[in-house]
Order: structure tokens, then C-alpha cells, then sequence
């Protein structure tokens, strides 16, 4: 059993086969699929895919990149779903700010707000948060301290492996492991990956993005979780099974599925 905790299978790239998709990733042991929402115009798909396979589960959130669609995404409307087990993908991502240093400082500005405002909503409905950051550890780990987060927990997706965000795993939070461990540039996650709690380790492949070797530059796809559950397993000395244990108890806690 696996548990892939972030696909994208709203996305316009699974349109033409995303039943055959779904069937390989069964067949390979994925048992439970969670739709991340990223903003307005993906989160109705989602919806019809959940209520459409038992296996699949949504989220529902607005990416920092589309942080200004936020007031126009009914929250409570999705949230009040029965499939919907989450919010977000949200949080802060610092890597594309553009502009004069005033500009960079509204967008973090904003950033921040929308990001607070999914923390209250995930408390309000007692959702645990999927979280993105990058080049914004510090910044995403006060606040989640600060508006007391750990109240749900959640993951932190794509973990990008800063130690810093370490000390979260007593706060209530997972850390999403996916295809990035499997690339030859990723010695950063490979030597902090030891230091993450099992208890707090969930997979995840991103899918369509950030496929795993031996697959880079093709599509990725749920069924390749077991890529990524084969390289934890030589890393951490675990069996495969025990790891796909893990991991799979670690999801279905936090995401309170069964």
C-alpha cells in the first residue's frame, strides 16, 4: 500500500488517459490518491475526480503563484465536501519574486496574508494544511509557530530539506518526500532524510512535475511513488514493505481517511 499524498490529477496533461493512469498506479500498490488545490479555475476538476473514484481525495487552496485568485475561491463551500480532507497547497515561495526591492516587499506582503488566512481556515474546519515553501523557510516556519498551526499540523510538500523546518515534526507536521531524492543533485535531502521522525514521512510524486529517475523528462505519474519508496528504503535500511507501512499509516492519520 502507498499512499501518493500530492498528485495533480486535475491537471490538462492526464485529461486523455487519466483511467489508465489511476489503474497502473493501482496495480503497482497505490491505494489512496489526494488532489492538492492550487487555485479557482482547477478546484471544480478536482471535485469531479474525487466524487468520481473512491481512492481519490482532494484538497482545497490557492498557491502562493496564484495568491491574488484567493477571495475568489468559496473556501467554505469545498471545505464542507466530504472528499475534501485538506487545505491547501499553500504557504510562500520567494524564488520568483521580480521587481524593484519595494515591489519584492508587497508580493512577500501579500503572500504572507493569504497564507495566514489558510492556517485560520484550516483551523476553522479542522483540515491539516499542505504547505509549499521555497527560499521562504524561515518566513513559513514563524508564521506557522505563530498562528498556531500545530492546532491541525500537515506537510510540508517537496520537503526542500532545510533543517531548519526539522523542528516542525513536534508541531504536529509531515514532511512529503517525492521524485527530487531520486535525482543525482539532491545530496542535501539525501543526508537529511535520516534526521526526519518515520513517523513523519508521507510520499508524494507532484505528478505531473518533478518526475523520478529512472523516468526524468517523461510525465510523472502516480504509479512512480514506488521509485521513490525504493530509494528511502536503500537510504534508510528499512524493507520496502515497512517503509510503504509507515508512510501509508503516517497519510491516513494525517489526512484522517481510511
Amino acid at each position: 500500500m502507498i499512499v501518493d499524498t500530492h498528485v495533480h490529477l486535475d491537471d490538462r496533461r492526464y485529461d486523455e488517459d487519466l483511467d489508465e493512469v489511476l489503474d497502473r498506479a493501482r496495480e503497482g500498490g497505490v491505494t489512496r490518491f489526494i488532489i492538492p488545490g492550487v487555485d479557482p479555475k482547477t478546484v471544480d476538476r478536482a471535485v469531479e475526480i474525487a466524487e468520481s473514484h473512491e481512492d481519490v481525495y482532494f484538497a482545497v487552496g490557492v498557491h502562493p503563484y496564484d495568491m491574488n485568485s484567493f477571495e475568489e475561491l468559496d473556501f467554505d463551500k469545498y471545505l464542507k465536501h466530504k472528499k475534501c480532507v485538506a487545505v491547501g497547497e499553500c504557504g510562500l515561495d520567494y524564488f520568483r519574486l521580480d521587481g524593484s526591492d519595494e515591489e519584492k516587499e508587497a508580493e512577500k506582503k501579500r503572500q504572507k496574508e493569504v497564507f495566514i488566512a489558510q492556517i485560520e481556515l484550516a483551523k476553522k474546519y479542522k483540515k491539516p494544511l499542505i504547505i509549499h515553501i521555497r527560499d521562504a523557510s524561515r518566513e513559513s516556519k514563524e508564521l506557522l509557530l505563530k498562528h498556531n498551526a500545530n492546532e491541525v499540523g500537515g506537510v510540508l510538500h517537496c520537503y526542500n530539506a532545510d533543517e531548519e523546518l526539522l523542528i516542525l515534526a513536534n508541531s504536529g507536521f509531515y514532511f512529503g518526500i517525492g521524485g527530487v531524492l531520486t535525482f543525482s543533485n539532491a545530496k542535501k535531502l539525501v543526508n537529511v532524510l535520516p534526521k526526519i521522525p518515520h513517523a513523519k514521512l508521507l510520499i508524494e510524486t507532484d505528478a505531473p512535475y518533478l518526475t523520478p529517475a529512472p523516468h526524468r523528462g517523461e510525465r510523472n505519474e502516480p504509479l512512480y511513488t514506488t521509485f521513490v519508496v525504493k530509494k528511502i528504503s536503500e537510504l534508510l535500511n528499512i524493507s520496502v514493505e515497512d517503509i510503504k507501512k509507515i508512510t501509508t499509516q503516517n497519510a491516513l492519520k494525517l489526512f484522517d481517511i481510511f
